[in-house]
């Protein structure tokens, strides 16, 4: 009976510990996702600290003081974002007012194309029946309140994102300033017989990818320029604004550029078919130069990122947090790859 008693009481126990251990799993994974916004921010303000560190360093080797040299750099990101505010952002909120004005166009461009007419026919015109219907919905202005969830929502979205790009700079200035400090207090809780290769690895994973980063906006400013500059020669509608989501499409490797080159193609449909074909050959010829020219003189010096890592961090992070938790993953798969092999491969091949 006691027998019975105590297999019942192990039975009980082991039971309420699995409900609690199960509740807290439940109470950790609410946190997170509450606080997943912030978290991204938090990761996006570290990565662009990083990505500013080594702008930082180099200041910092031409014989000035570091503090001078992190206020030399924060003074010329403030002066660049403040100017970026003052000159650029209006327009392009300008152009992508036009642009939604557009849109009813950009579907019939779509329905004019002989090669899409060719295509849609070989599947009895559902496509084009679609759009049309996509066409005539976009042409009402009062749909757009609607299918866009809604001005309160709408100008929640926009006050978002303002305070968001807001605390990243902020906190990127403050990360930035104690990058240092932050590294030596994280040395020091690690034992003093492991703390020389811990900071090793630190330094290579920090110094890794900041270059990765300053690499990756020096390649997406370089898309966006090109084809700002090929979309005002040719005369091409929304320029500035194509060329500004192009530089945070092109952030992310591999998938980013492509996307941008796919929207900015259909979107020069307003103007007409042969815009859109010239932008076509335009872009098969840039992203090889990208590819084979560009990306890899630039990169030479960051970590190397396998594509299909790339492409997996990149889905991951925009599935879960948009495109700015597109652009977090890939540096942090950078830092993983980093810690893997410096730290995991070495220790296999001992084995």
């Amino acid at each position: 009976m006691q027998i019975s008693n105590f297999k019942l009481g192990n039975a009980f126990y082991l039971g309420l510990l699995g409900g609690l251990g199960v509740m807290l799993a439940l109470l950790i994974a609410g946190a997170l996702t509450t606080t997943a916004t912030i978290l991204t921010y938090i990761a996006a303000a570290l990565f662009v600290a990083l990505g500013l560190d080594p702008l930082v360093n180099w200041i910092d080797k031409r014989g000035l003081p570091r503090w001078a040299s992190v206020a030399l750099v924060a003074i010329g990101f403030v002066g660049l974002i403040t100017v970026l505010l003052i000159n650029i952002i209006p327009t392009v909120i300008r152009e992508a007012n036009n642009l939604i004005l557009a849109a009813p166009q950009i579907v019939d461009g779509l329905i004019d194309v002989e090669v899409f007419n060719d295509f849609d026919q070989q599947l009895g015109g559902v496509v084009s029946n679609s759009l049309s219907t996509l066409a005539d919905y976009l042409s009402d202005s009062s749909n757009w309140s609607n299918l866009l969830g809604g001005v309160l929502q709408i100008g929640l979205g926009i006050i978002n994102g303002v305070f968001g790009a807001i605390i990243v700079i902020i906190l990127t200035l403050y990360l930035m300033a104690s990058l240092q400090q932050l590294k030596e207090f994280s040395y020091k809780l690690v034992p003093a017989s492991r703390r020389d290769r811990f900071s090793e690895i630190t330094e290579q994973v920090v110094g890794s990818v900041g270059k990765w980063v300053s690499a990756q906006v020096t390649t997406a400013f370089i898309h966006a320029l090109s084809a700002f500059i090929f979309l005002s020669i040719i005369g091409a509608p929304f320029a500035l604004l194509l060329a500004s989501v192009s530089f945070i499409l092109a952030l992310i490797p591999l998938v980013g550029p492509i996307t941008a080159a796919i929207l900015v193609t259909l979107v020069s449909l307003t103007d007409s078919t042969t815009t859109a074909l010239t932008l076509v050959i335009y872009y098969l010829v840039y992203l090889q130069l990208e590819a084979y020219l560009i990306s890899p003189r630039i990169m030479k010096k960051a970590v190397s990122v396998p594509a299909p890592i790339v492409v997996i961090a990149a889905l991951l992070g925009g599935t879960l947090l948009g495109v700015l938790g597109a652009l977090v993953a890939i540096p942090v798969a950078a830092s993983i790859i980093i810690i893997l092999r410096e730290v995991w491969m070495p220790r296999q091949q001992m084995r």
